[in-house]
């Protein structure tokens, strides 16, 4: 028994040591587990020392960021973390402008999953 409890500590140490991204959903006993990365996304949101940016939900933001965003529009994404007011820009600005109206529809639906997922970090 003593083994076993020793054993079951070094893997949850190990664990808890692993790389940038976790990204499961549940644990075996069903349990939610927050969402964790690092990233351009979760350094931009915890740069900006707001009181709802905790590390949790700035890592969690990245998380989702990872599966649904490109490392460009992350990137991209991140830059306005520092203005919105040129997120702003970029939303009034799709006509024409091919690029603004792809990253603006993929930054929205991005936003919209990210606050389901992580509402509650």
């Amino acid at each position: 028994m003593i083994r076993l409890s020793v054993a079951l500590g070094a893997l949850l140490a190990l664990a808890a040591c692993g790389g940038g991204n976790r990204l499961a959903t549940s644990n075996q006993f069903n349990n939610p587990v927050v969402q964790f990365a690092t990233g351009p996304i979760q350094k931009a949101c915890q740069a900006q020392g707001r009181k709802q940016a905790s590390r949790a939900r700035c890592g969690c933001v990245q998380a989702v960021a990872d599966r649904e965003l490109s490392a460009s529009d992350q990137r991209r994404g991140a830059r306005y973390f520092r203005d919105p007011h040129k997120l702003q820009q970029v939303r009034q600005n799709q006509d024409g402008n091919a690029s603004n109206r792809r990253f603006w529809a993929a930054w929205k639906s991005y936003g919209q999953k990210a606050a389901r997922v992580c509402s509650g970090v």
